[in-house]
């Protein structure tokens, strides 16, 4: 006579049983010969795992929610080597394209030939981060600007914002061709629907080439409302993350000295977004790509090339692609940027209170800009930038 008990346990049983024959498939549905015979100890003969018994699409979900809440990539990757059937599943399309940002951010000096083939499986299971990452990594580290272009463009058309604004510096720069290749029309176009969506430098950038007229009809009044704004989004930012707001009455207003007290005060690391009322916010924290292409550079000395430079925003990272990409300020002539949102973020938080005249870069311009902005760019009228001939 069988008792209720015994019969659950045959199920269990027969459950597990299949569980593990079904994974023993291969893709094409034909069995796996195990050639090796399995060791069990004398205590676990004959008990049923319950492990095994789980089916795969709750394990999936188990590790999707745990790859999309990930903080760094240790958090994954232990799970990774715990056991083959947490390895084999964690490697799944539909894990790899939940990963989260901090679960994608690679460290430099851990670059490998492995953790560019995750990157490129988590790419090709459809992860927008993973595309955008790794594009930025093969375009401006390892130089090959088709293929990163092409994984930006892809991160792009899923409406990934970093990567729209990323497209809109490189045609704004004409980054890995010559200075013809620049296509400011593009540029601001790529820079509307990274702002649409919500990125803040995108919105800034904008901002700047409307009351310059660069790549669009000039419009004072428009820009300065995109400033404005972006401001306002950075400060709701601030606070949505809780991030304490450091209150300096007329920060702005103080020329600070290049003393260790003036670098180890509160607001040298933070951005004074609204002066007006005195209100700072720290720095935002920059994208894992950026600081991979920080450390990328850093570990070469700082520099990306003969002749080449870095963005002077330390939240940057993006280096020249040819000589004299960049511009630089034309009252010291020591810092190059990117874009006018680099140079506007830099300038308010470290540049202001560092930079000072310089005789050399004046006498070589004619003129200086006592406020410490761009000289006028011979491309067009108003803009805050010089490029270096």
């Amino acid at each position: 006579m069988r008792t209720r008990a015994r019969i659950c346990s045959l199920k269990l049983d027969m459950y597990s049983e299949s569980a593990v024959n079904q994974r023993e498939r291969d893709s094409a549905g034909e069995l796996k010969i195990c050639r090796k015979r399995r060791r069990v100890s004398p205590e676990t003969a004959g008990k049923c795992d319950l492990f095994d018994a789980l089916p795969d699409d709750l394990v999936l979900f188990i590790l999707s929610k745990l790859s999309s809440s990930a903080t760094c990539p240790p958090d994954f990757t232990t799970v990774l080597i715990t056991c083959k059937r947490l390895n084999w599943l964690g490697l799944h399309s539909m894990v790899l394209s939940k990963a989260s940002t901090k679960m994608l951010a690679v460290s430099a000096k851990n670059w490998s030939e492995s953790a560019h083939r995750f990157l490129k499986q988590c790419a090709d299971s459809g992860n927008v981060e993973a595309s955008y990452t790794l594009g930025m990594i093969r375009f401006y580290c390892l130089q090959n600007r088709g293929s990163g272009a092409s994984l930006m463009a892809k991160a792009a058309i899923n409406s990934h914002s970093p990567a729209l604004y990323s497209l809109a510096v490189i045609q704004f720069n004409g980054s890995g061709g010559s200075k013809n290749d620049k296509d400011l029309r593009a540029g601001v176009a790529l820079c509307a629907r990274a702002a649409y969506l919500g990125h803040i430098d995108a919105l800034r950038e904008l901002g700047h080439c409307l009351q310059d007229g660069y790549g669009v009809r000039q419009n004072i009044a428009e820009g300065r409302r995109f400033l404005v704004q972006a401001n306002a989004r950075e400060l709701a930012t601030a606070l949505t993350a809780r991030s304490w707001l450091a209150w300096n009455p007329l920060a702005s207003h103080r020329h600070v000295s290049g003393s260790s007290a003036a670098a180890t005060s509160p607001a040298a690391a933070a951005c004074p977004l609204l002066s007006d009322f005195g209100c700072n916010v720290p720095a935002p924290e920059a994208h894992p790509a950026s600081q991979f292409m920080t450390e990328w550079f850093a570990a070469r000395g700082g520099e990306p090339g003969p002749g080449l430079r870095l963005c002077s925003h330390v939240g940057c990272g993006r280096p020249e692609t040819r000589k004299h990409e960049f511009r630089r300020c034309s009252v010291c002539g020591a810092v190059n940027y990117c874009s006018r949102a680099c140079q506007a973020l830099d300038w308010k938080m470290r540049h202001k209170a560092e930079c000072a005249p310089m005789e050399r870069w004046v006498e070589e311009n004619g003129n200086g800009n006592p406020n410490g902005e761009m000289e006028v760019n011979d491309e067009y009228e108003g803009n805050a930038m010089v490029v270096e001939s």
